[in-house]
C-alpha cells in the first residue's frame, strides 16, 4: 500500500490541513490520557520545520452533529501550546468566512487549531460540499489519523478529492508499515492473540486471521461462547448465545486448516467483577453455575507464553479478562510478559490493549503500539479503509 508521505513533499510557504487524531479521554477540562496528542507531534514539527504553516483539525467525542462545550478541543489546543512551546489558538468554528480569514493569515511556523469537525453532521455525513469548505482553508492535505481511518468522514475522504496533494502523515505511514509487516509476508510463524468481551465484535476477525496466521490464542470474555460451542457449561460467564453456532463453525474452520486455535484451560472465577465471592481458579470443565470466569487462569498463561515462544511475528487485539479489578489482572499482564519476552515483532492496539502493556511495564520491548481500536481491527480484517484509500498514491 505505497501511499504518499509528507517527508516527501515542499512544505515551504505552503499551508496544510493536518487531520490528526485528537480524540482523547477528559474529566472535566482535563485530559487524561495525552497519548493521541503526543503521537501527532513529529508530523507537526516536520512541517513547521519545513516552513509550513499548520491548520489543525480533529473530532472529540460524539456531539451529535450540533456544538456542545464539553467536546470542545480548548483543552487540546492547551496541551499543543504547552508540548510544542508556541501559539495554538482555537478557532471558533472549523468552517465559516471567519475561519478562512484566520488560515489565509498564517504564517510559515504557525499554527491554528480548528473546533471540533462533529459539531457539523456534515462531517459524520461525509458532505461533498462541507469537504470542499474545509478544503480551502489549505492547499496540502496530510492525514495522520490512522484510527479514525476506517471512517468515511468528510474531513477524512471527501476532503482528500478537493485537496492535492493529499499524503499521509509520519503517524500514518508508520502505522501502516507496522501492519503491513503482518499482513504482506510476515516473518512466520505468526501468531494472533483475542481478547475482549464479546465474540459477535471479532468474529469476522478471527476468519480472516485463520488465511493469515499460524496460530490463534483467544481469552477474554469472547472465549466463553467459544468454550460453550464444545459443550463447556460456562456458569455465569459472558456468552452470546446466538453466535454459538457460528463460534463452532470457525473452530471447525480452523481444524480444517490446520490453524491451532487455543482456548483457556483454566480460569478466575467470581460472582461479578465487583463481588469477589467464590474467587478461585477452576478448569474450564468445573466453572460453577453461579460463578462467572473473569480471567484466564496460570495454566492457560502458561501455555499460551509456550505457544507465542516459537513465534515471529505476534498481533495482539483483547485483554484476557477484566484486567482492570486487580483480581481479574494476572492473566492480561501475563500475556503481555509472555509478547514482550517471546523475541518476535509483535504489534499491539486497542486502547485496553496498551493499557495492559502500560501496567505490565513492558512497553518499550513491543514492536509497535498501535493508536488505533476499530482501525486497527478492521486493517488486520482486510477491509479498505477510506482514509488510506483517498491518500495519493506513489
Amino acid at each position: 500500500m505505497a501511499k504518499l508521505t509528507v517527508d516527501r513533499l515542499d512544505l515551504s510557504g505552503r499551508r496544510v490541513f493536518l487531520r490528526a487524531d485528537f480524540n482523547v479521554p477528559l474529566e472535566g477540562e482535563r485530559i487524561t490520557d495525552d497519548t493521541r496528542i503526543t503521537s501527532v507531534i513529529p508530523t507537526i514539527e516536520h512541517c513547521l520545520k519545513a516552513g509550513a504553516s499548520l491548520v489543525l483539525a480533529s473530532h472529540l467525542g460524539r456531539p451529535k452533529g450540533k456544538p456542545d462545550a464539553k467536546y470542545s478541543l480548548k483543552p487540546v489546543a492547551a496541551r499543543l501550546e504547552h508540548m510544542l512551546d508556541r501559539s495554538v489558538p482555537l478557532a471558533a468554528d472549523c468552517v465559516g468566512s471567519a475561519v478562512r480569514e484566520q488560515a489565509a493569515a498564517l504564517q510559515a511556523g504557525q499554527l491554528l487549531m480548528l473546533e471540533n469537525l462533529r459539531f457539523h453532521a456534515e462531517e459524520e455525513a461525509n458532505d461533498e460540499a462541507f469537504a470542499v469548505e474545509l478544503a480551502a482553508l489549505a492547499n496540502i492535505y496530510v492525514n495522520d489519523a490512522f484510527a479514525a481511518a476506517h471512517r468515511a468522514h468528510a474531513s477524512i475522504e471527501a476532503i482528500a478529492r478537493h485537496l492535492k496533494p493529499a499524503a499521509a502523515g509520519l503517524l500514518m505511514a508508520r502505522e501502516l508499515a507496522a501492519l503491513g509487516r503482518i499482513t504482506d509476508g510476515a516473518e512466520r510463524p505468526v501468531w494472533a492473540i483475542l481478547g475482549g468481551a464479546k465474540v459477535s465484535d471479532k468474529l469476522a476477525l478471527v476468519e480472516s486471521l485463520l488465511a493469515k496466521v499460524d496460530g490463534l490464542l483467544v481469552g477474554g470474555g469472547m472465549a466463553f461462547t467459544f468454550l460453550a460451542s464444545l459443550g463447556h457449561a460456562v456458569g455465569r460467564s459472558l456468552v452470546e448465545s446466538d453466535r454459538i453456532g457460528l463460534a463452532r463453525a470457525v473452530l471447525e474452520r480452523a481444524r480444517s486448516r490446520g490453524v491451532p486455535l487455543r482456548l483457556p484451560v483454566d480460569v478466575v472465577v467470581a460472582a461479578s467483577p465487583d463481588n469477589t465471592g467464590g474467587l478461585r481458579t477452576v478448569s474450564v470443565r468445573e466453572i460453577p453455575a453461579d460463578l462467572a470466569g473473569l480471567d484466564i487462569g496460570p495454566a492457560t498463561v502458561s501455555q499460551f507464553g509456550a505457544a507465542l515462544s516459537h513465534a515471529k511475528t505476534v498481533v495482539w487485539n483483547g485483554p484476557m479478562g477484566v484486567f482492570e479489578k486487580e483480581p481479574f489482572a494476572a492473566g492480561t499482564l501475563g500475556v503481555a510478559k509472555a509478547v514482550s519476552e517471546c523475541g518476535a515483532f509483535s504489534v499491539v492496539g486497542g486502547g485496553d490493549t496498551i493499557a495492559a502493556i502500560q501496567q505490565a511495564g513492558v512497553t518499550s520491548r513491543i514492536g509497535y503500539i498501535s493508536t488505533a481500536g476499530g482501525a486497527f481491527l478492521e486493517f488486520l480484517e482486510g477491509r479498505e479503509l477510506p482514509g488510506v484509500a483517498a491518500l495519493d498514491d506513489v
